[in-house]
């Protein structure tokens, strides 16, 4: 899943369970800047369909949006959703580098959910284990072979090179990551159909989980517990959110039980982490996606957790004109996977 040597102009794409994204940027020693992006709504059957008829539909709305975009180069590098990949945090020996291949190969066959000749496996040294100062600890994520070639066929048939794939949960990280290296806070990331939740310390990711329940059961709920259409129940939800005060809270009363199940999974999250990591505290809740615009959620985090909650900004690395800031900010929370994936030259 790593590079190809030698590249350095590329774009990162992000095909999402409604949309597609893009974008490039262009670096200048450590600086890195926007040049462009580019988005393209699409059927939320499309990005994880078997049928070859909707992976044809799939390539033709990626050439759709290379076509409009104008980017500067035909390399990409292309974000495989968290659901399909198996992370973990493992411990291991220390050793030189050749014998940790083998080690980590060998380890990883009881490690992942596949089978070892049927996956692609990565991994990156995190540092000293927390529970084991004889060994180290990594990150390791591994991929179903059959669905990389799957998404390299339908991103090569629009004319594109890819150069990298990387999971979703790995390229929000980077693109949410804060400057402070022993800051720990958990991002989520809340999408159409699942949400990635991510804890982060010492500036890496130390855990990553996707779980499937995301803005769509939210809305489904909304339909169900008011007797609404989907239209309706995304006004409803959009602009009432978990707020007890209006409509006498009944929105709230209607989707509170979806959000609770999302919120119960970043609860066990926290819990994992703090069993293994005993001496760090959490500092806060980074929340992008759908979570940052639904009303009163980051607040009902905050209160739930007893924790700063705030809005993640995957822009706040990458220098634009100032005149486009609003332009920027009003789309961040749909652009954390793409910005990742772009930005993954520094990693």
């Amino acid at each position: 899943m790593g590079f190809l040597s030698g590249v350095s102009s590329f774009f990162g794409l992000d095909v999402g369970s409604t949309a597609l994204r893009a974008v490039e940027l262009k670096s200048v020693g450590n600086t890195k800047s926007l040049y462009k992006y580019a988005y393209m709504p699409i059927d939320s059957k499309l990005a994880l369909s078997d049928s070859k008829n909707d992976q044809q539909k799939l390539t033709q709305a990626i050439a759709q949006l290379i076509g409009q975009a104008h980017f500067s180069t035909k390399n990409v590098a292309v974000g495989i959703p968290s659901n399909r990949v198996f992370t973990t945090v493992a411990d291991v020996d220390r050793l030189s580098a050749r014998d940790m291949e083998k080690s980590i190969r060998y380890q990883a066959d009881a490690l992942i959910p596949t089978p070892l000749n049927e996956s692609k496996i990565d991994w990156a040294i995190l540092g000293d284990s927390p529970v084991d100062k004889t060994k180290q600890e990594i990150l390791l994520t591994s991929v179903p072979n059959e669905f990389v070639e799957r998404r390299l066929d339908i991103v090569e048939a629009a004319g594109l090179n890819v150069i990298a794939f990387e999971p979703d949960n790995l390229a929000l990280a980077r693109a949410l990551t804060v400057p402070d290296a022993t800051a720990a806070y958990v991002i989520l990331d809340v999408g159409y159909k699942s949400s990635d939740i991510v804890i982060m310390y010492g500036g890496a990711p130390r855990l990553t989980r996707s779980v499937p329940t995301g803005m769509e059961a939210v809305m489904r709920s909304a339909m169900q517990n008011l007797n609404v259409d989907e239209k309706q129940a995304g006004q409803f939800v959009m602009k009432f959110g978990l707020s007890k005060e209006k409509l006498e809270g009944q929105v709230y009363q209607a989707i509170i039980g979806a959000v609770d199940i999302m919120t119960s999974e970043v609860e066990k999250s926290i819990k994992f982490f703090q069993t293994r990591y005993t001496n760090v505290g959490l500092d806060k809740i980074v929340v992008t996606g759908g979570g940052s615009v639904l009303p009163e959620f980051p607040l009902y985090l905050a209160n739930k957790f007893v924790i700063n909650v705030e809005i993640g900004n995957p822009w706040h690395n990458i220098q634009f004109s100032p005149d486009r800031q609003n332009e920027l900010l009003a789309i961040a929370n749909q652009f954390n996977v793409a910005i990742g994936l772009a930005a993954r030259n520094e990693a």
